[in-house]
């Protein structure tokens, strides 16, 4: 399902009013659940935890955000295995606890965002997070980056980073199904150790501001394409399209690579690909005299059926993109510190140093 345009709104239209209205006692149910379930004990393993989590549904940049971290953290001399519940994937349906093979595995098996975590570190994935921590730890893991699972208290964690997205903050500041709010803010707050803002916004402003209160630290980055990719954009004639949590994030940043998008399709987050979708989309760049361009996370799902499309038509290319944080070494070190501090309480020995 694609999100409704009211979830994003402060002041929506009177459609977005009445279905707010309608669905506000059921979003009280909702965060009354949320916060028992918030409220249950976790499991404590023999290393250090470090959650990428957010407020609301969809996507707000956490898997470049993981993979930043341990991109970060593999310099310091770590061995961070990435844990991921690997949303509509097959792998994850039986309850144990799998090791993602790019080899071997789709994204219909593992999941989309954990194919791509995978081209940087050893990712597993599991519904049950305990068991898919201690696979990780039988592999060698020296910590588990935790990509999404704020709401989810299974295993206990030591720093937890809500990453916000700055186009649209925490939204209308409902909980589901009136707004994006997967728990309550005040609970989410809690649990909350930093942010990071991503790209710019009045929303995400607010949202800073009410992290800033509880005096807990507030950082700021950017998703930057790729340069060569950027390049290639520039002037060009686009079709553009993309099945994530926003897909004008993806659009505006094709744009702010000088592209001109001639059309643009939003698919819902985590949307299956059909070949009959890219042979439609791949027509329509031809007849537009465009180039076919989408996200990474979008490339894994269609890759297993790029061969068998038409070679005479344009065919689907990324634009990658990296997270640049502002305060970069201060996130760093802030994780740094946590690792030391887990240590010294003597609960495991490992690589620190830079």
């Amino acid at each position: 399902m694609r999100a409704p345009d009211f979830w994003w709104s402060a002041k929506p239209g009177l459609f977005g009013r009445a279905m707010t209205a309608v669905l506000t006692p059921f979003a009280a149910l909702y965060g009354r659940a949320a916060a028992r379930r918030m409220a249950r004990p976790g499991s404590r393993i023999s290393a250090p935890v470090i959650c990428i989590g957010n407020f609301v549904v969809g996507g707000a940049g956490k898997t470049p955000t993981a993979l930043a971290v341990a991109k970060w953290l593999k310099r310091a001399g770590e061995t961070p295995y990435f844990l991921s519940r690997g949303y509509g994937g097959a792998l994850s349906a039986d309850g144990a606890a799998h090791l993602v093979d790019q080899r071997r595995h789709c994204a219909a098996q593992a999941g989309d965002e954990p194919l791509l975590l995978a081209r940087v570190a050893q990712t597993v994935v599991a519904r049950d997070r305990p068991t898919g921590a201690m696979l990780a730890l039988a592999g060698g893991a020296s910590l588990i980056v935790m990509d999404d699972g704020l709401q989810n208290p299974s295993l206990r964690r030591d720093f937890t980073l809500a990453v916000i997205d700055g186009g649209v903050g925490f939204g209308n500041g409902r909980l589901l199904p009136a707004g994006p709010l997967r728990a309550p803010i005040e609970l989410q707050l809690q649990h909350s150790s930093a942010a990071l803002v991503i790209g710019e916004g009045e929303a995400g402003r607010a949202a800073a501001a009410l992290f800033e209160t509880t005096g807990k630290p507030v950082f700021h980055g950017r998703l930057a394409p790729d340069a060569n990719a950027a390049l290639r954009m520039l002037g060009a004639r686009v079709v553009a399209f993309a099945g994530i949590g926003r897909p004008q994030k993806f659009f505006d940043s094709l744009q702010a690579c000088g592209a001109r998008l001639v059309a643009r399709h939003g698919f819902p987050d985590h949307y299956a690909y059909r070949p009959s979708d890219i042979a439609a989309l791949q027509r329509q760049a031809e007849a537009l005299d465009a180039l076919l361009v989408t996200t990474e996370k979008d490339m894994v799902k269609i890759a297993p059926f790029l061969a068998k499309l038409r070679g005479d038509l344009p065919q689907p290319e990324a634009l990658p993109v990296t997270l640049v944080v502002e305060e970069a070494e201060d996130l760093r070190q802030l994780l740094l510190d946590v690792l030391t501090k887990f240590r010294g309480a003597g609960r495991l020995i490992g690589p620190m140093s830079l």
